[in-house]
């Protein structure tokens, strides 16, 4: 076994488009990520060599110009790029989500204007569903939209909004009652929602009328990548640009959106847990005590068995929640398994790579300090271990559901 977390089953395209992805992250990634994530520097160079690898369009048909690849490829991609920087594959999540919720709900006339121009990394998405207040509580959204003849008129304040600078196109979930009855919208709130497809100039300040992007929030880790607020001041968006054309539809394309990003947010968790194994098992090898290096000594031979096989285990069920997904069959089970496991078994790994460096992993010139600040966000991103949790068990029991 040359490392961990192998992939059977993987076609020739498969195999040759990750070879491609992991020389590129071990050339042009891990040799500069601890540096820019030290200064929160925006990675516009690999950025730049993403866009020329195609991976942006990597899950976009080809007729629009993408790769046409499948939700596997995409989340073996993420691993083995997470694996160089975490940050980096945030940069490309949600753009793909957005992409695929695109390609899922569109109309013909919002594909053919946005998804060609998405696979060449031209117009770069970003996904604004989170508020303040809000937390897990989707339903509970303050944001509207009013319909004023062919335009609606946006108020509002998102939160977590990752590329919130960098994005041109920003997939917007707003309440809109429009062609709902109160009563209907009382009892089943997220009928009342709908996605919006506003496209904004890159940067920060007003972006467009109406709409602004504060500067970026500072974080504990996941640096270099932005994460901002999103203010609508009476932003007007043209009825076209409602996603799928029909309003009320909403929650259900974020909810499809955010189902494909825990595999996602999977993939990132097992690609960093890699990363801190590999630190960790070289680092054991180099650092010696009492007359031999600590890889000797029992303790630490315990600490990396467990940290190997947690590794495998996540990716596996990565790997079978890509796999669902793509067959056409539902896998909110499969992906809320896959988050909740790969994210907490990311957490442990990082943390027993970090007790391997001993004091060394304190200290800024070690990789693993990066790390350690990074996995918690997994902990987070794409719903709590508790939503987790909670999707688990409602549809557990549904499929154990009793009879008579």
């Amino acid at each position: 076994m040359s490392r961990l977390a192998q992939t059977a089953g993987l076609t020739d395209v498969q195999r040759e488009i990750l070879s491609t992805v992991r020389e590129f992250v071990d050339k042009e990634i891990l040799p500069v990520a601890t540096e820019l994530e030290h200064r929160d520097e925006y990675p516009q160079e690999i950025v730049d060599g993403l866009k020329e690898l195609g991976l942006f369009g990597l899950m976009i048909p080809e007729e629009y110009g993408g790769l046409g690849e499948s939700l596997l490829t995409y989340a073996l991609c993420v691993e083995e790029i997470a694996r160089g920087w975490m940050s980096v594959s945030g940069i490309i999540n949600t753009h793909f989500i957005v992409a695929y919720m695109l390609k899922q709900h569109g109309t013909q006339e919002q594909k053919d204007h946005f998804l060609p121009r998405m696979a060449l990394g031209e117009v770069r998405g970003a996904f604004s569903m989170s508020e303040p207040a809000l937390g897990s509580d989707v339903a509970a959204i303050t944001s509207k939209a009013v319909k004023d003849g062919d335009e609606y008129v946006l108020n509002g304040q998102k939160m977590w909004l990752t590329n919130g600078g960098t994005s041109t196109l920003v997939a917007v979930l707003t309440r809109s009652d429009e062609g709902h009855a109160q009563s209907e919208t009382v009892t089943a709130p997220h009928r009342s929602m709908t996605t919006f497809l506003v496209e904004k100039e890159p940067g920060f300040g007003e972006v467009r009328p109406g709409l602004t992007i504060p500067g970026k929030i500072d974080k504990m880790g996941y640096k270099g990548v932005d994460t901002t607020e999103l203010i609508m001041d009476g932003l007007r968006i043209p009825a076209n640009r409602v996603l799928g054309g029909q309003t009320g539809r909403g929650f259900y394309q974020m909810m499809d959106g955010v189902e494909v990003g825990r595999v996602n947010v999977a993939a990132r968790g097992c690609g960093v847990a890699q990363r801190a194994f590999e630190l960790g098992v070289s680092y054991a090898q180099q650092r010696h005590t009492f007359g031999k290096p600590i890889a000797q000594h029992q303790a630490i031979q315990f600490k990396l068995a467990e940290m190997a096989t947690k590794v495998e285990a996540a990716h596996a069920m990565m790997v079978n929640a890509a796999r669902k997904k793509d067959s056409g069959e539902r896998n909110d089970l499969e992906a809320g398994m896959a988050k909740y496991l790969a994210s907490e078994y990311c957490k442990e790994v990082v943390e027993d790579a970090f007790r391997i460096h001993g004091g060394y992993g304190f200290s800024k010139e070690y990789e693993i300090e990066r790390l350690y600040r990074e996995a918690p966000m997994l902990l987070i991103g794409e719903g709590t271990a508790e939503i987790q949790k909670m999707i688990i068990g409602r549809r557990l029991l549904e499929e154990y559901r009793l009879q008579g």
